[in-house]
């Protein structure tokens, strides 16, 4: 897709939000299922069924993904797509580029080994290496565009309020 048919495609859509900015908020859904059975958690994908488990540092096998490894590959994927889409749309030619993400975690806060220690990331790094031959500035330009319009990279960012919410399922034995 060239800069002239990314315009073309997202026009149309430009037009609709400004007039109707309500038909631009979209809910993105996910799920997963729980069980008696193991310590993970199977996430529908959309595409693919992916279970979910311990980091071995907190006392999972490995053969399960990690939620963490999960939330860099989130990151990579939409900043990846972002910083495409926005060279596309300012007319950077990008031969090859490589995305990746990083972070550290301090298990002892999640094992509950010291009451101190943060649950979470306590820092992750976000990286690009690309193969181009543009100039300083509209790299500087490429980089400042993808990290304004990543979406999981300002949701990390700014932390929207999160609601938790718990009710109890109807079981086979209550019927």
């Amino acid at each position: 897709m060239n800069a002239d048919e990314l315009r073309a495609t997202q026009q149309p859509l430009k037009a609709r939000y400004k007039e109707d900015p309500e038909a631009a908020v979209v809910t993105l859904k996910a799920s997963g299922a729980i069980d008696d059975s193991s310590i993970v958690c199977r996430v529908d994908t959309g595409r693919a069924l992916v279970e979910a488990g311990l980091h071995p540092a907190t006392g999972g096998s490995g053969l399960e993904a990690c939620s963490g490894d999960m939330l860099l590959e989130a990151l990579v994927a939409c900043a990846g797509v972002t910083l495409r889409a926005v060279a596309t749309a300012l007319g950077i030619e990008l031969r090859d580029g490589k995305v990746t993400a990083e972070g550290d975690l301090d298990v002892r806060g999640t094992l509950g080994v010291d009451k101190t220690a943060p649950v979470g990331f306590r820092e992750i790094r976000l990286g690009f290496e690309l193969d181009s031959d543009a100039s300083q500035e509209q790299l500087d330009t490429l980089l400042k565009l993808t990290e304004r319009y990543c979406v999981i990279y300002q949701t990390i960012r700014t932390a929207p309020p999160v609601t938790v919410s718990m009710t109890p399922a109807k079981s086979a034995a209550a019927e």
